[in-house]
């Protein structure tokens, strides 16, 4: 196959993709319901035993061994600047996929229960407001309708930016070294 043969076709799929509607793995958060879209989404499991690193932000609660790979595990609740989520019987980790070609990098993300995944056309998704939500504007992708409702569509590399956090736990470190 020639290479202008291989360009069409791709370009073909991405116009394709463009008026479909996308899938999104949904999931709650101190009640409210947030989506990611499923291309990040790797895998969803059971809420396990965390190693916690000192000198951390709040909102890294660890690290857990996933078949041998260490994977950091955020918890959502203290990103978007909350408590620290409260664990219970249907506390999961979403593991997400973040980066492109060869920079990949796992990521855990404790949520306090995953639903379902939606299809959301693209028509029925909003751009992100402005005001009045209680997450930083950047981390929201859009607002889907969704049976009357809005779900709120994470920007999953703005909310998992390894760079910001990476800062942040370097910020931290520096804090709690200058305490001593």
């Amino acid at each position: 196959m020639s290479q202008s043969l291989i360009t069409t076709n791709k370009q073909r799929v991405a116009g394709a993709a463009d008026d479909s509607p996308q899938q999104y793995l949904t999931f709650s958060l101190g009640g409210e319901v947030f989506a990611l879209g499923i291309l990040n989404v790797k895998e969803i499991i059971e809420f396990g035993k965390i190693t916690e690193i000192p000198m951390m932000p709040a909102f890294i609660r660890g690290v857990i061994n996933l078949r041998g790979a260490v994977v950091p595990v955020i918890d959502l609740s203290a990103r978007f600047g909350g408590a620290a989520s409260a664990v219970s019987r249907r506390t999961c980790i979403v593991i997400v996929e973040l980066g492109n070609g060869e920079d990949r990098q796992d990521l855990g993300v404790i949520v306090d229960a995953v639903n379902e995944v939606l299809e959301i056309p693209r028509a029925d998704i909003e751009p992100p407001p402005t005001f009045g939500a209680k997450i930083r504007a950047d981390f929201i992708q859009g607002m889907g309708k969704v049976n009357g409702t809005f779900v709120i569509i994470l920007n999953v590399e703005r909310v998992l930016s390894t760079e910001e956090i990476t800062l942040l736990a370097g910020m931290s470190s520096e804090t709690s070294s200058e305490e001593q």
